[in-house]
């Protein structure tokens, strides 16, 4: 007797195998472009799997689970950041305008992303609170002149600010400091006067070493008058030398001196002869009395 053909025994659970897979494929490749993942060198992708972290991944090429994970970028490169103008009141009481501008970059990028919702915004709001309160607490000329050690103590600040956000603040610059007009003025006169203070310094300093080469010169002089009158053929020799027509030639003093001594010699002369005349005739007038 011929025995019926027996059924296989797991047919029916490979076609449904089968299916299976065919209807897995016909879903997989509109999902493959959602599944694969391309991050650059500067960037890092932030994985999140059903709301979990999972990590940092990149950079280059890697698959994601569509629908169950999910990534962020992050940035690596160094921010640029500008502080918008800031009005600072100095510890001295003088009402500036002051910018600046501070250069960051990102260290954790899962920090980055899961300890604060925008880290570019909140570092820029730190930095701006930062450099009211450090330039609040410096008087005017530390502004001015020690600037470097303003710059960086803000550094400090704002770094340690922003650490636990997986920020690294590089370089913290003030960039410009506008004063009001009338404080420019008050400066420009008081630049003015420290320059003629110095000028009076400079100049009175010359006139004592020219008064003490001037002594020095006249007692040279006084102990050898040779030397005078070797002044005097110098200064001729110069005069010559310019092509005038006036020649002045100094005289010395003492010339003068003996020119006096002689004029009143000679006055005294005629004054005696004067009064023996007159004793004279009174003598005769006397004897004929």
């Amino acid at each position: 007797m011929e025995q019926p053909p027996q059924q296989v025994k797991g047919a029916a659970p490979n076609w449904l195998a089968r299916i299976l897979t065919g209807f897995g494929y016909l879903i997989a490749i509109p999902l493959f472009p959602f599944a694969i993942k391309i991050v650059q060198e500067y960037e890092r992708g932030v994985i999140f799997r059903l709301g979990r972290l999972v990590g940092a991944r990149g950079p280059g090429l890697f698959f994601i689970l569509p629908f169950i994970e999910q990534m962020q970028r992050v940035d690596l490169r160094t921010v640029t950041m500008d502080v918008p103008r800031q009005d600072v009141i100095t510890k001295d009481n003088v009402t500036v305008k002051v910018d600046a501008v501070v250069y960051f970059r990102v260290l954790d990028p899962e920090a980055a992303i899961v300890n604060v919702l925008d880290y570019i915004r909140a570092t820029s709001l730190v930095a701006q609170t930062t450099l009211r309160a450090v330039l609040g607490q410096s008087e005017l000329d530390e502004l001015l002149s020690n600037r470097d050690e303003l710059n960086q103590k803000l550094q400090q600040i704002i770094d340690e600010a922003t650490e636990p956000w997986g920020i690294k603040v590089s370089i913290v610059e003030v960039r410009d400091v506008g004063l009001p007009a009338e404080m420019v003025r008050a400066m420009a006169r008081q630049a003015e006067a420290e320059r003629e203070r110095r000028a009076k310094i400079i100049h009175a300093a010359g006139e004592f070493e020219a008064s003490q080469k001037l002594s020095e010169a006249g007692k040279v002089m006084a102990a050898t008058p040779t030397t005078m009158q070797l002044r005097y053929l110098q200064t001729l020799t110069e005069i010559a030398s310019e092509n005038n027509s006036t020649i002045i030639f100094p005289v010395p003093i003492d010339v003068f001196t003996m020119i006096t001594k002689l004029a009143g010699g000679n006055g005294s002369g005629k004054n005696a002869g004067t009064r023996d005349i007159a004793e004279a005739d009174s003598a005769e007038s006397s004897g004929e009395g």
